[in-house]
């Protein structure tokens, strides 16, 4: 089957898949308050193609985004197919070094809820002591500020801060999470957003936070994987979010 996009470039039913899946993914984020107004990316890989990546059209809310207006772009974040839609070259300045160096990485989600600003100004950075920071023991980076993230030039220092680990805690900032696909990705960003909340409370309480061992962390890190590995959880999660979100919110998200 082919469908068309708005700028009447056929597109092929593996794309379109990964389109839907991606505009899910956008609604989501909208759906549980994660939102930026109209800034932030999530990107996606597209299949068959290693340099091109779709990502949300520059000046849209994330509930406008639809499977057909999502735009294509290079490694540059500059429009790859036309489209009645704009880029946002500078804004995919992270994603672009990250899918750039990362050919692991799928899928790259970006926010700045408060809660992960919040940890994201603190030195010790995110807690691995929560039930939630525990399996992201290994996995988190950090990567100092230097100002809006919109120049090429930062990219090299970006991805020596990330090495080869998930999740990047921009400080002063916000955070990125990547995996190898859309399912897996929103999981990460969900159990890095859940971490976060958990440290700010635990915060307002008076007294010492009990600390985990590294050896509990790990098995944490490895119960989760496995989890996800054997039962395909990550796709469950994301779709069970996804019937919820179409459940309370209006027909036009029921794509």
């Amino acid at each position: 089957m082919i469908v068309h996009s708005t700028d009447s470039a056929p597109i092929g039913a593996d794309e379109m898949a990964l389109r839907r899946q991606l505009a899910d993914f956008y609604h989501l984020v909208d759906f549980l308050g994660w939102g930026e107004l109209i800034f932030n990316h999530i990107s996606v890989r597209l299949p068959g193609d290693r340099d091109a990546y779709l990502v949300n059209p520059f000046g849209l809310h994330y509930s406008e985004i639809t499977p057909e207006n999502l735009v294509v772009v290079n490694v540059d974040g500059e429009l790859a197919r036309p489209s009645d839609h704009a880029a946002n070259p500078a804004g995919f300045a992270l994603h672009g070094a990250i899918h750039s160096a990362r050919h692991d990485v799928g899928c790259i989600a970006h926010t700045h809820t408060i809660p992960l600003s919040a940890v994201a100004m603190k030195v010790d950075g995110l807690s691995h002591d929560t039930f939630y920071g525990a399996q992201l023991w290994g996995r988190v980076a950090y990567h100092d500020f230097e100002g809006i993230t919109l120049f090429a030039e930062e990219r090299g220092r970006m991805l020596a801060s990330l090495g080869d680990r998930s999740v990047l805690v921009l400080r002063n900032h916000g955070v990125a999470v990547c995996e190898r696909d859309i399912t897996r990705t929103f999981v990460l960003l969900w159990i890095v957003q859940r971490a976060a909340e958990v440290q700010c409370q635990a915060g307002m309480i008076p007294g010492l936070d009990v600390a985990l061992t590294p050896e509990v962390r790990k098995a944490c890190v490895a119960s989760a994987e496995r989890m996800f590995e054997s039962h395909k959880a990550s796709q469950m999660l994301f779709d069970s979010q996804v019937r919820l979100m179409r459940r309370d919110r209006p027909a036009s998200w029921q794509r």
